[in-house]
């Protein structure tokens, strides 16, 4: 008895340690989330810093070694899409509390073609930061356009000469993002980075790019095209466009996507990849009622099992920036929701640290379009404290 008593008494220890260390622990409990707005600061203010009439498209990552990178298209003469631009980029090593004063890495000079900024996406096997942009790809006057990558392998520091990727991927219109591009964390393609976003507005759809060897060499993938395909459009005709990719714990990829011509609702629309990138069957295609959205690019990010969405959650007007959060992978998502800025608001990112600490665990990071009477006047910067309002 004595000795089944001592292994019942180890059985119970062992049960014991390894609750204590089992991998759940420390996992968010998503009956505690509850988004508290934390602290926010101006990036950039339109007409007031540099030769720059406008700053929009913002994107935001964590770089490798913990730094913060807040980029955005400074547009020279006009707020319009078309016209000379810079990439502007403002840089934090303290997790948002101050910031680099802004440095132009990408001058595309007095062209009236332009650039578009599109997707940042970070290699953490290599400790890379890649930059997707495209030139030419709203002017008739110097098609095609090209689909082009900035690399930095110093956390942001510097950046090397701009890669045309046309060679590798054809000629062809592609703007990526504007968001986060992904590296494949799960089976299939673990380490693959993904790089999706759209086509012209007759040859619209979403697309994505791959790179299996850390971004030396880019192929194309996935393709969803828009209906009619190539062809001009005409209201709630079915067209994807600007989009955000995620991956969940069983490898999937889901991509949240603007619905450009509301096919089917005035919300976005979502589909799935479940072989890396390299398709998007229609038949995973559904609409997210929840997600009332007047026709922008949103915000998506996984962190520990909880998906967060941001867009100006209104079903006519880029106004009323809002987080979301879902425990279901984005099936359902929560009944309460967190209003970042009731005025006009306009693109959006999230971003998080990946540092495994109990303080990381704690936030993520969001970048905006925000003004008072129109969305573009200013580039909002938020950090958002997950457990902050319990």
């Amino acid at each position: 008895m004595e000795t089944g008593s001592r292994l019942a008494a180890l059985s119970l220890l062992l049960l014991l340690l390894s609750a204590v260390f089992s991998p759940c622990v420390g996992q968010i409990n998503p009956a505690e989330i509850d988004p508290l707005l934390y602290e926010e600061q101006l990036l950039w203010v339109s007409g007031a810093q540099g030769e720059v009439n406008t700053y929009r498209i913002p994107l935001l990552t964590f770089t490798p070694k913990g730094s913060l990178l807040a980029f955005s298209e400074g547009r020279k003469s006009t707020a319009s899409d078309v016209g000379a631009k810079f990439i502007a980029m403002r840089r934090s090593t303290d997790k948002g509390a101050t910031w680099s004063p802004t440095a132009f890495i990408v001058d595309d000079g007095l062209k009236p073609d332009g650039l578009n900024l599109g997707s940042v996406v970070v290699d953490m096997e290599v400790g890379s930061v890649i930059l997707i942009y495209t030139i030419c790809f709203h002017s008739y006057h110097c098609h095609p356009s090209s689909t082009m990558m900035l690399e930095s392998r110093d956390d942001g520091l510097s950046w090397g000469a701009p890669k045309n990727l046309t060679v590798q991927l054809g000629v062809k219109a592609f703007a990526s993002g504007p968001g986060l591009g992904i590296q494949k964390r799960f089976e299939p393609a673990k380490g693959r980075l993904v790089v999706c976003g759209h086509g012209t507005l007759e040859g619209d759809g979403v697309f994505c790019i791959l790179s299996d060897d850390h971004g030396q060499n880019w192929y194309n993938g996935a393709a969803l095209k828009s209906i009619p395909y190539n062809q001009k459009k005409k209201a709630h005709d079915f067209n994807p466009d600007e989009c955000q990719p995620v991956e969940l714990n069983d490898g999937t990829i889901v991509i949240n996507v603007r619905n450009q011509n509301s096919y089917h609702c005035q919300c976005r629309l979502v589909v799935h990849s479940h072989d890396g990138g390299l398709s998007l069957p229609v038949e995973g295609l559904y609409f997210d009622y929840t997600l009332v959205d007047p026709v922008v690019a949103a915000g998506a990010l996984q962190k520990d099992g909880v998906m967060y969405f941001t867009n100006p959650s209104n079903e006519q007007h880029r106004i009323n920036l809002t987080l979301r959060w879902s425990v279901t992978d984005g099936k359902t998502w929560e009944g309460k929701a967190v209003q970042i800025w009731a005025g006009p608001s306009g693109y959006s990112g999230i971003t998080s640290l990946e540092g495994g600490s109990a303080e990381d665990r704690k936030y993520i990071y969001v970048i905006y379009e925000k003004g008072h009477k129109n969305y573009c006047e200013t580039v909002s910067f938020a950090k958002i404290h997950l457990f902050g309002g319990r």
